[in-house]
């Protein structure tokens, strides 16, 4: 038998290896295995089983890592269309679907001492009182790790190592699973009833659950209901004997997400684990979660991006929540979408799959349009519940002379000192930390920037330092002009972020309850929940913070949601600035009127006739979908071509210049079998330096983005680039290169 392994190498190839007669039955598609290469032992998995080999001599595989595959076929399908589609070697698709944590040679389980009671043979021993109080314990528990047995009776080791001696105790090493909620206390629910609108949803997607034919996107308002959707269309996948994933946007979502599916399926007939997989555990945390669902414990999955490689089988159902969020995009190789990479799975494995977002993407808007998906709608709140009052606030004649341009309108002032006179909670949302985004000298023009990027650096008046948000430079905030020919004292602070927000509050309302929540603010692991926690508990009258506040959560005794800067990304050189400006402000506007008392939202704008702006107030989605439509069909921007972007990287701005040109040329015979790509550059990036590289960019557009990404792999393929340029390829970009 010979085995075709994929090493953990980048080469774009894979060998084959013998399999020794005594590992027969052993090695299987999907089996991790130890194989001799050159003169190392390297780790890879088994792709394929075959009798023959056109190699000559073949060397045997060493040893099988584990007891059992840890890649299904089903998902080592999927590892290859992952590297066609977005152009990445097989090696680096394959390493995305199993978290290192998994991979590595040793099983990493953790033991414990576990001390357990024994029914005494014969008479009872004599006991001193001290062994019979710890022997009451043991028995009343019957199990418990030694470790919280000697702090709950406070005892010694000593003390149980007796109780053993005398056989009315065992001692023993058990595999004790590392449960990032294992300390959560959590109270079981039950269905809750669904209106009309969400009856409809509920019953399209129980029918596909055991067909697995269509992908639905549920446009649902905020506020209306669309997880409870979730949870039912879980309870009748679990019902068919089927798994299922759910993916949401960002970590700090995952544990309110995971507290409302545990508290579903803790209890009851159709009670399972619950597996969480995201960056934020540990590795030992990652080791456990994942082998609960390839052991079958765990038939649920929730967690970021990197969830939807979840090994559930069967899969019945994929839930990707917040669908438009950019955060599905990963960042590096695999530059994998997990929203599209969720669709594809599900059509690969016959599962149903459930997109649901209040803002939808323009492509899976437009997919519903084409009848490639499935529009279901909630247009109205759960309970009747209205939408927020959104009022739009033109700055502009906010202004002062003497004084430049307020943080608060007087609008909105007054409407926070209305809401905490009355009891009641606000959030508050500017998508920019910081104290100031720029310092400048007025004497002699100088700009404090970055020397690694081409970037202002940013205020941090707390503990005064200039800082980079590209790349992490940090320096001192100066107490003069840093230029040697001025040294004026006079240097200002412009622009706005959070940290300041904070300030201009805390003076406007000195006996309100402020928390900030933004990257700077939150220092340890448990902040986000914690601060949470307190704001729902009526502990804190003010939220304040950037986009991590913006989505998912919900609190019914907040009724006002002021936007302080609601262009600020309007202006960017980005195709999609409108649709996330657009997406943004309904999103935020969503977390208001959520309990009995009806909403207001005040958004603040310098251009407050924009149409993302216009719409975002009327609720108005699709509106925004006919116009932005109109914006992007003359210049084939996606929905209507797809985007692939190539960025060339160095340290020489002319030397990357001159490369990308030369890539550029290489392409003109790929470019010319498809009569419909457009291309565009090479041309600087919009952040021409990043982390001390200049980078410049070609971009194409295409319709036929599979068979593009195949042929661009051979013409790329056959490039050789000098050791420091680096070119990377983006399908399917959700950013052009901030």
């Amino acid at each position: 038998m010979i085995a075709r392994v994929t090493l953990e190498l980048a080469l774009r190839k894979e060998f084959d290896y013998l399999v020794p007669s005594e590992l027969d039955g052993q090695v299987q598609v999907g089996s991790r295995v130890q194989v001799p290469f050159g003169p190392r032992k390297m780790l890879g998995c088994v792709t394929a089983l075959a009798e023959e080999s056109a190699q000559g001599r073949l060397k045997p595989i060493l040893k099988v890592i584990g007891k059992e595959t840890l890649v299904t076929p089903k998902v080592l399908r999927l590892a290859r269309w992952l590297g066609e589609y977005y152009g990445c070697a097989p090696e680096t698709a394959l390493k995305s679907v199993l978290p290192e944590a998994v991979r590595r040679e040793r099983a990493n389980w953790r033991e414990r001492l576990f001390v357990m009671a024994l029914a005494p043979v014969g008479e009872m021993p004599r006991l001193s009182a001290r062994q019979k109080a710890v022997l009451e314990i043991i028995q009343a528990r019957r199990e418990s790790p030694l470790v919280e047995l000697l702090e709950l009776a406070s005892t010694t080791a000593a003390t149980v190592r007796h109780l053993e001696d005398k056989g009315l105790v065992r001692i023993a090493a058990q595999v004790a699973e590392r449960d990032p909620y294992a300390h959560e206390t959590i109270l079981p629910t039950q269905p809750l009833p669904l209106n009309v609108a969400q009856s409809a949803a509920l019953a399209a997607v129980v029918a596909d659950i055991d067909t697995g034919e269509h992908v639905f996107l549920l446009h649902g308002v905020t506020g209306s209901g669309k997880t409870e959707v979730y949870l039912q269309a879980m309870a009748h996948a679990l019902e068919q004997g089927k798994g299922a994933i759910v993916l949401v946007p960002e970590i700090s979502l995952t544990p309110q997400t995971v507290e409302r599916f545990k508290a579903r399926f803790s209890s009851g007939p159709l009670k399972t684990l619950v597996a969480v997989l995201h960056s934020h555990l540990s590795a030992g945390e990652r080791h456990d979660e994942w082998h609960k669902i390839r052991q079958g414990r765990a038939r649920i999955a929730i967690g970021a991006r990197s969830a939807v490689f979840a090994p559930v089988d069967p899969l019945g159902l994929i839930v990707v929540d917040e669908e438009h969020e950019q955060t599905y995009k990963q960042e590096e190789a695999p530059r994998y979408h997990a929203r599209d990479v969720a669709v594809v799975r599900g059509q690969m494995e016959g599962a149903t799959v459930v997109l649901g977002s209040a803002t939808p993407s323009m492509e899976s808007f437009y997919n519903c349009k084409r009848g490639k998906y499935r529009l279901l709608q909630l247009p109205e709140r759960a309970d009747d519940k209205k939408m927020p009052l959104v009022r739009v606030v033109d700055m502009r004649q906010a202004l002062r002379k003497d004084q430049g341009i307020p943080v608060f309108s007087p609008q909105l002032t007054e409407a926070i000192a209305q809401r905490l006179e009355r009891r009641e909670q606000v959030i508050l949302f500017l998508n920019r930390r910081g104290y100031a985004t720029s310092m400048q000298c007025p004497r002699c023009g100088y700009v404090a920037g970055c020397p690694n990027c081409s970037v202002s650096l940013t205020y941090h008046r707390q503990e005064q330092k200039l800082c980079c948000h590209i790349c992490g430079h940090v320096e001192a905030a100066p107490v003069a002009c840093p230029n040697p020919n001025c040294q004026s004292p006079q240097i200002r602070y412009a622009g706005l972020g959070t940290e300041k927000v904070e300030h201009v509050l805390s003076k406007l309302f000195p006996h309100a309850r402020i928390k900030r929540m933004d990257s700077d603010a939150l220092k340890r692991k448990d902040d986000f929940r914690r601060i949470l926690n307190d704001f729902r508990a009526g502990r804190l009258d003010v939220l304040l913070g950037t986009q991590m506040i913006a989505k998912g959560l919900h609190f019914p005794n907040v009724t006002l949601v002021g936007i302080i800067y609601a262009d600020l990304a309007l202006h960017q050189p980005d195709f999609r600035a409108g649709e996330r400006t657009f997406q943004l402000l309904t999103q935020v506007a969503g977390r208001a009127g959520r309990g009995e008392i009806e909403g207001e939202v005040f958004v603040q704008a310098f251009t407050p006739s924009h149409p993302a702006i216009q719409f975002a107030r009327r609720h108005d989605f699709e509106g925004f979908y006919e116009q932005e439509l109109e914006f992007r069909q003359p210049l084939k921007y996606p929905p209507f071509n797809r985007i692939v972007l190539l960025t060339l990287k160095g340290r020489n701005e002319e030397k990357v210049k001159f490369w990308s040109e030369h890539v550029r040329r290489e392409l003109e015979g790929l470019l010319g079998s498809f009569k419909d790509a457009i291309v565009a550059g090479p041309a600087p990036a919009p952040l021409l330096r990043a982390e001390t590289y200049y980078r410049y960019q070609i971009m194409v557009r295409v319709q036929r983005m599979m068979a593009f990404s195949q042929g661009l792999a051979g013409v790329l393929g056959s490039i050789v680039l000098p050791e420091d340029i680096t070119l990377v390829v983006d399908v399917d970009p959700v950013g052009m290169g901030f």
